[in-house]
């Protein structure tokens, strides 16, 4: 019943908004979320960006630390990409979870905060949402609408080289890190944020780590790495669910390595399916190695789409180009010409953009 009435009220918000999008272009290209170069208004890469955004060819844009050059700097741009979309405002996306993984740091004056080991070793929940909370207003003050978090990591593999390594999970049991999880999210929903859910399916066990390569969890991925996932969706709250590139060969065509950002089985069958999400999916970055090592441009987009994948994110970092957002948005329109199913995707992640673009604010 629940699942119907999701789906019920994204009919509903699709065709309440369809006026946003007259074109299949202009759905697919709320799809795009992109790094870019520049740390200005003034700068013409922001400027065209603002332009692409404006004529509906790009969803969103996502900050690094190199676009962070000041305060002001930030604002205004984020001022400048907000205006160019008034009506369905783009995802202005940062990576700001504390501690090691942050893109705001008090160089250019931003209060920093300790990472997620930290936080829950020290604080309980209730006292962690005020901290969450605080530095939320303070992303959205500068005019941010996602920050790419928690992390949803259980840490399984205390020699992880990307979470264990940072302190970036909560803990080493499923309910600690849902309570955390909740804290962070109900802080960012206060002050108007977006969040997104990482790594799915679980990146807490691995060996490897996905920026650098290939990295297979088919040997240490347990099934308690979807308890945060399962138990929060179930509460309601929320926003997107980031998958990862990891590997695992009982989630993958036979013979194939597909990572489970491309994967059908796991998003489409364990996310959407078992664990009932019918929200936006959002990519990991997907210019890191585990990608970018693997696959074309082509197969990485239209793969992506197929396995359920709504928000194609790319870092722009790997091989920077201006034009990378068209070549993505060809990529996604050549496709959906050739195939009406594939052009029926777009709409349905379409929907769900929509849907949750309306909650910004």
């Amino acid at each position: 019943m629940k699942r119907h009435l999701l789906l019920a009220i994204s009919a509903l918000a699709l065709s309440s908004v369809a006026a946003h999008a007259q074109t299949i272009e202009q759905m697919a290209g709320q799809m795009i979320v992109v790094g870019f170069q520049g740390d200005d208004a003034a700068d013409a890469s922001v400027k065209t960006l603002a332009g692409e955004l404006a004529e509906g060819r790009l969803g969103g844009v996502m900050f690094l630390k190199t676009n962070v050059k000041s305060l002001d700097a930030v604002r205004g741009m984020n001022e400048a990409f907000r205006a160019a979309s008034p009506e369905l405002l783009p995802f202005i996306t940062v990576d700001q979870e504390g501690g090691a993984v942050e893109r705001l740091t008090k160089a250019v004056g931003f209060k920093e905060i300790p990472n997620a080991a930290t936080i829950a070793k020290n604080h309980s929940p209730i006292v962690a949402e005020e901290i969450y909370g605080d530095m939320a207003k303070g992303i959205a003050d500068l005019g941010f609408s996602v920050n790419f978090g928690p992390v949803a990591d259980v840490n399984l593999n205390a020699n992880n080289q990307v979470i264990a390594r940072f302190g970036r999970a909560f803990g080493d049991e499923a309910q600690t890190v849902i309570a955390y999880d909740e804290a962070f999210i109900r802080g960012h929903h206060a002050a108007g944020l977006l969040t997104a859910l990482k790594h799915f399916p679980g990146h807490g066990s691995s060996t490897a780590d996905s920026h650098e390569g290939f990295v297979d969890i088919t040997q240490t991925w347990q099934e308690s790495e979807l308890d945060p996932y399962r138990e929060l969706i179930a509460e309601g709250i929320v926003d997107m669910v980031m998958v990862g590139h990891l590997f695992h060969a009982s989630y993958a065509e036979e013979g194939a390595q597909t990572p489970a950002s491309l994967s059908p089985q796991w998003i489409t069958g364990v996310l959407r399916e078992d664990l009932g999400f019918d929200g936006v999916v959002i990519s990991d970055d997907l210019e890191m190695g585990a990608i970018r090592d693997h696959f074309t441009l082509e197969e990485t987009v239209v793969q992506a789409v197929r396995a359920g994948t709504d928000v194609l994110l790319f870092s722009n970092t790997a091989d920077y180009r201006a034009g990378l957002g068209q070549e993505v948005l060809d990529i996604l329109l050549a496709e959906a010409e050739a195939d009406p199913e594939f052009a029926a995707r777009i709409e349905q992640s379409y929907g769900r953009i929509v849907e949750l673009k309306q909650r910004i604010r």
